[in-house]
């Protein structure tokens, strides 16, 4: 490509605060559940990279046609790849995506199409970078080619960006698991290739959860990661993920709490070692519980009927009755802050 930067071309970053930073010289955006990428056009090639500088191009064959639409023959745009479905994004069906069977990718890409959403311009449609312009500027000429080139493409959207504080917090407050958070960008600054120069404000829920299982730590006697369930409408017990943040000076005594208990089956409906992109060879070496145990645990994101990471363990809940440990703890009702989400 003979644009005016070289591949693998590493995106900025952000690294984690624990409150949105105030002031003028901030510019705020949602945090997408997609994955980061940039995208590539010079004349008729066009190639899709991921955030660690891998091709994402033959995953996505909906979004480089489009892409290859755009009357611009240059650019280069940072932003997220996302699925919507039913105007909510689906993690599952983006990680699907990543096929090694090019019959299997095509078949998503018309059952979950993807979408691009952009939020920063990098090297415009003359073929100049704009890696040196501060923020505000980029963002300005990003709204400028969005309007000229862009705005009647379905795949490809722009992000919101403000710079209201209390809009920010809205969408936090409101968001309810859609998204990863808040970024915060200096508007003053320039675009930092592979550096963590931006701010994410993560969303972070709880939810009180049935012990429904352990595993000991691996070549261990000691609970090593606790199993957490949550009963459906039907009434099952199903695991949902684990969480291994026990203090170590107290792992001795929840040994002996929940050894008393170890009981099959554990869990009523999904358990642990079914067949799952999460499965390990030790998927199966866990032992099940008594459905008495509620811990209060935190996460980020629950999709696929799953906690995504490990859950950080907040309490122990013996005022709790199990059974109130319910999937509607984790279902959401919002909409994600984006006005052109095809269903």
């Amino acid at each position: 490509m003979n644009l005016p930067v070289t591949l693998p071309f590493l995106p900025m970053e952000a690294k984690i605060t624990a409150d949105i930073p105030k002031g003028p010289e901030w510019e705020y955006e949602p945090k997408w559940d997609g994955f980061r990428c940039l995208a590539f056009r010079d004349g008729g090639e066009t190639e899709l990279q991921s955030k660690a500088g891998q091709p994402l191009t033959r995953y996505f064959p909906e979004v480089v046609a489009a892409l290859q639409k755009v009357k611009a023959k240059k650019f280069l745009l940072d932003g997220e790849l996302i699925v919507p479905v039913n105007g909510c994004l689906s993690f599952d069906d983006l990680l699907q995506r990543i096929h090694p069977a090019a019959s299997r990718v095509e078949k998503l890409s018309h059952t979950h199409p993807a979408q691009f959403v952009v939020f920063d311009l990098l090297v415009d449609e003359k073929g100049s970078s704009l890696i040196p312009c501060h923020l505000k500027e980029r963002r300005v000429r990003l709204e400028r080619f969005h309007a000229a080139f862009l705005e009647s493409t379905e795949r490809i959207v722009l992000s919101r960006a403000t710079e209201s504080e209390e809009l920010a917090k809205e969408w936090l407050r409101e968001m309810r698991g859609q998204l990863d958070g808040i970024i915060a960008k200096r508007v003053d600054q320039p675009y930092m290739s592979g550096e963590r120069a931006m701010l994410k404000v993560k969303t972070l829920r709880t939810a009180d959860c049935v012990v429904g299982g352990f595993r000991y730590g691996s070549g261990k006697s000691v609970v090593g990661s606790l199993l957490l369930g949550l009963y459906d409408e039907s009434g099952l017990l199903n695991h949902v993920g684990f969480t291994s943040s026990i203090p170590v000076a107290e792992r001795a005594a929840v040994t002996r709490k929940v050894q008393q208990l170890i009981e099959p089956p554990g869990f009523t409906g999904n358990a642990p070692g079914g067949p799952s992109r999460w499965s390990t060879d030790r998927s199966a070496e866990w032992e099940p519980l008594r459905p008495e145990l509620v811990v209060e645990v935190q996460y980020d994101h629950f999709t696929g009927s799953r906690f995504r990471h490990g859950t950080k363990l907040l309490r122990w809940r013996p005022d709790k009755d199990p059974m109130q440990c319910t999937m509607r703890q984790v279902k959401f009702e919002s909409k994600v802050p984006i006005t052109n989400l095809t269903e």
